[in-house]
């Protein structure tokens, strides 16, 4: 499985990162979030998209 932030909408509330560390992290402003792995465990990313407050975060295969 592998995660898609929509960078247009996007507000940089962190949650992701705070969510799945390991897939997600905040650009060096801090205004966006970015995908750091090719893949991300489905349970954990499954997560960050439900509490992602813009469904700025798809998924997948």
């Amino acid at each position: 499985m592998r995660a898609v932030i929509d960078e247009q909408t996007c507000i940089g509330c962190g949650v992701c990162a705070d969510v799945c560390p390991d897939v997600f992290e905040m650009n060096e402003d801090g205004s966006k979030a970015r995908v750091i792995a090719d893949n991300c465990d489905a349970n954990c990313c499954e997560e960050a998209k439900e509490s992602c407050p813009t469904e700025s975060i798809s998924l997948e295969g």
